[in-house]
């Protein structure tokens, strides 16, 4: 079944999904771009890790869990009359997260022509994860790189910028070296299609279209997303006012509501 929505559906932002569709995405747009680069550019995916404690954690990947059960051969009546319980507990831990992003890069030298950033949870929560891609995303504004960054999460606040008053859901930056510190932003709600753009490159080279609505819904039809969503209940985060009076009307033409 395809998706609803007519651009981003909100039900993908779920957190415990999140990293499944960001990491597919990844995949089917270097799989869309490296073809068409051939043979000046290959398109590589790259990889990073986050260490996040767990109040980041479950904003990032997962609902919050707790485990709590009692001493084997104990039960809790049992301890109450006898003495203290002894009962074996979950402690909070730190977890290493994997992102990926893709980098064009030009064949014989390898060198970074572009990089593409799909934004994640760990990205925008306020926090250590945040902070670090900050930091690598000015180091890189400070090359000759471009830098095309996507934001398809409506939680969390937008990457700094100046000159973004009007709010909307999603964004996408492209931010071209030689232009800077001027950047292209395209910001988009959830009633829209994803808007396309073109993929920078270097100067006299084709910059081929990316359409990331086609490549979001054929990743949806093929992953079988919609055996996952419960379109019955609110997106995560929920939709507001006129969007989700919208998004309500929407489903219920599609008899999924």
């Amino acid at each position: 079944m395809p998706t609803p929505f007519p651009g981003m559906d909100p039900y993908l932002e779920r957190p415990s999904l999140w990293t499944n569709v960001h990491t597919s995405l990844i995949i089917a747009l270097r799989d869309d771009l490296a073809p068409r680069l051939r043979p000046k550019y290959y398109v590589a995916v790259e990889e990073r890790s986050v260490r996040l404690g767990p109040d980041e954690l479950a904003f990032a990947v997962r609902p919050d869990v707790a485990i709590v059960r009692s001493a084997p051969g104990q039960t809790t009546e049992a301890a109450s009359v006898v003495g203290p319980s002894v009962l074996t507990v979950e402690l909070p831990m730190a977890e290493t997260i994997r992102e990926v992003f893709l980098e064009m890069r030009e064949v014989g030298t390898d060198r970074v022509v572009t990089v593409v950033e799909i934004l994640s949870p760990t990205n925008k929560l306020p926090g250590p994860g945040r902070r670090d891609y900050e930091q690598k995303r000015l180091n890189l504004l400070g090359t000759l790189t471009h830098l095309v960054e996507i934001d398809l999460l409506r939680a969390g606040p937008p990457m700094p910028m100046l000159g973004y008053t009007e709010p909307s859901d999603y964004r996408i930056l492209v931010s071209r070296a030689e232009r800077r510190p001027q950047a292209d932003l395209i910001a988009f709600s959830v009633r829209q299609p994803i808007p396309t753009f073109r993929l920078p490159l270097q100067p006299g080279d084709t910059e081929p279209e990316v359409d990331l609505t086609a490549l979001l819904h054929g990743l949806y039809d093929r992953a079988g997303y919609d055996l996952r969503l419960n379109y019955r209940t609110a997106a995560e985060p929920p939709l507001t006012g006129e969007d989700a009076v919208w998004a309500d009307a929407l489903l219920r033409r599609a008899a999924i509501r």
